[in-house]
């Protein structure tokens, strides 16, 4: 039925089906049945957290933490809302979401749109969610102080998230990516492991970072993290490069580019990080995963955990229980019992 529901709502305009289908999930949620229980050759123990799958939503779909528990219904090992800014904003002008078909991506320049950080911790507060949520935050575009805003967001959604993904790398908000910057990336995480140690949090913190850094970016990138203490690196976010092989008249819009394309450079760069950080950050492979050779090539390039969100645009619902039937396929043909044994195996040789 959602499958079906999914390609009808692709005939709508990009947001117009998305804010549609959200409002589906939020009706027809109750009626879903539970999900299978997972095969335990999937299970993945990351951050103080046990991870049924490995398989995750990205953040965009559910802005404003509206329906992760229907999300986690459809198979999901956990579900990533946001980016939640401390107020609420309207992003961009629209239209600012592009459905590139011919490419299965998508480009989309949303700038942050959401109610804001106290509207989704209210919803949280009062909605159990049995599984694993994480919650992304990010910075209001006409804020003075931008590393103020990610302290007021962790302030206010921590109790309600498993993790805290820290978002400095969407290309829609002017002055965002600096924040990977050596000086500003310290600043702000330093401050946030901080904050979190006094509010006596325990959320893991994550930092989702661009796929556009430059080789000395990422040493700066990895290092930073390493020392400030967080848990893991979510790698990448969407692109602004476009590749010469795209073939969607909708190419060149501004915005990020999200979907297939960015399959290879998003696992070039999550192999490059494995190797700074040595195995001493769980990673995320986020970008371009739409089977279960994609989520694989993630898991060996050094992911304990992947996430999808545009090859749902595409393929519906149905694409979460077969990449995880397709996932452990490609564990049994290489001889792996437990997805654990393949982290990492295409780097640390």
């Amino acid at each position: 039925m959602l499958d079906t529901a999914s390609r009808i709502l692709r005939l709508l305009p990009a947001e117009r089906g998305h804010r549609l289908a959200v409002r589906m999930l939020r009706l027809t949620g109750p009626l879903l049945p539970s999900p299978a229980r997972d095969d335990p050759r999937l299970e993945v123990d990351a951050f103080g957290l046990i991870f049924p799958n490995p398989i995750g939503l990205a953040a965009g779909f559910d802005k404003d933490a509206e329906v992760p528990s229907r999300m986690l219904k459809l198979g999901f090992g956990f579900a990533e809302c946001g980016t939640l800014t401390p107020r609420p904003q309207l992003g961009n002008p629209r239209p600012r979401i592009f459905r590139l078909v011919e490419d299965e991506a998508v480009i989309n320049r949303l700038g942050f749109n959401n109610h804001g950080m106290h509207r989704a911790a209210r919803r949280l507060k009062r909605t159990r969610v049995r599984g694993i949520v994480g919650i992304n935050i990010g910075a209001n575009r006409d804020s003075a102080d931008l590393i103020a805003d990610y302290m007021a967001a962790f302030l206010c959604l921590a109790p309600y998230a498993s993790y805290v993904a820290v978002n400095v790398s969407s290309p829609n908000t002017p002055g965002l990516r600096g924040l990977q910057d050596r000086d500003q990336l310290e600043a702000l995480l330093g401050g946030l492991m901080d904050m979190r140690a006094k509010a006596r949090s325990s959320a893991p913190v994550l930092l989702k970072i661009a796929p556009d850094l430059e080789e000395g970016a990422l040493d700066d990138v990895a290092a930073v993290s390493l020392h400030a203490g967080i848990e893991g690196i979510i790698v990448s976010n969407t692109t602004v490069a476009r590749p010469a092989f795209l073939k969607s008249d909708l190419k060149s819009e501004m915005g990020g580019l999200s979907g297939a394309p960015l399959f290879e450079q998003s696992t070039a760069m999550l192999k490059a990080v494995r190797v700074r950080v040595d195995g001493k950050l769980t990673l995320v492979g986020v970008g371009g995963v739409r089977t279960g050779a994609d989520a694989y090539a993630k898991i060996r390039a050094g992911a304990s955990l992947v996430q999808l969100y545009t090859a749902l645009t595409y393929h519906g619902p149905g694409l979460v229980t077969r990449i995880k039937r397709e996932l452990l396929q490609c564990l049994e043909r290489d001889g792996y019992s437990h997805v654990s044994q393949a982290i990492g195996v295409d780097v640390d040789k």
